[in-house]
């Protein structure tokens, strides 16, 4: 996969994307990550990139002009174009499962009172939110599409089922795990996760998996059918 970042701040990438998972997707080759600063699109002896808006108000916009020429320099046929605003519709594992799909993405980092409606309007193909609340640019968010994102590419994980058995991947928290020791300080892990019995402890992690989805998370068993993990989806 490949993934370009328009942005104005390339340097707060450093660090989170050169570390873990993403920096071994990039090593292997499993993914192309590339940054770039809007003000390298811009044309005047001050690079500027933001303007106030028309009919005033608090703030400053970032202009149509640098960001347009960017995403057509950088585009190609199978792009998809993505604004990171407070608007967008809210980012979550669906949508990462969506977009691991794609072969390229382009994210454009918003900054300042956001951009420019004609950039809304003709030119992205869709705008996201990684939640309600305001952050300084997008930055952030778009750190934190890649990551999300790239753990879903095949072989990044080493376990392509891992990424199949996490918190909201089916929709679901995950259940409750444990490792050695078996007591720790009188503390003792589940039987059942101690009996090598498959069948029983792939019910007993569906059933957790359920109640704690239930008691933390209720919002995410409305309108779904989907089982817990461990839990074979239902037969016509």
């Amino acid at each position: 996969m490949k993934i370009d970042v328009l942005t104005l701040f390339p340097a707060m990438f450093a660090g989170p994307l050169d570390e873990s998972i993403v920096r071994r997707a990039r090593d292997t080759g499993k993914l192309d990550l590339q940054l770039h600063n809007l003000r390298d699109y811009t044309h005047d002896r001050h690079r500027t990139v933001d303007d106030r808006p028309f009919g005033g108000g608090p703030g400053m916009l970032l202009k149509p002009e640098p960001i347009f020429e960017a995403v057509e320099h950088l585009r190609g046929e199978k792009t998809r174009v993505i604004l990171l605003s407070p608007a967008g519709r809210l980012f979550n594992q669906a949508v990462a499962q969506e977009l691991a799909q794609r072969e390229h993405l382009l994210l454009i980092c918003g900054s300042y009172e956001g951009v420019d409606e004609r950039v809304r309007q003709f030119l992205v193909d869709e705008e996201l939110s990684i939640g309600d609340y305001v952050l300084t640019n997008g930055a952030l968010p778009a750190m934190v599409i890649i990551d999300a994102v790239t753990r879903l590419l095949p072989g990044v994980l080493g376990d392509d089922q891992s990424a199949h058995e996490e918190s909201f991947s089916r929709g679901w928290l995950e259940y409750p795990q444990y490792t050695r020791p078996a007591d720790f300080r009188g503390m003792r892990v589940p039987e059942v996760l101690l009996s090598g019995h498959h069948a029983q402890i792939a019910e007993w992690q569906a059933a957790q998996a359920k109640l704690r989805t239930a008691q933390r998370r209720p919002d995410l068993l409305a309108g779904t059918d989907r089982p817990p993990p461990g839990e074979a989806p239902p037969t016509e």
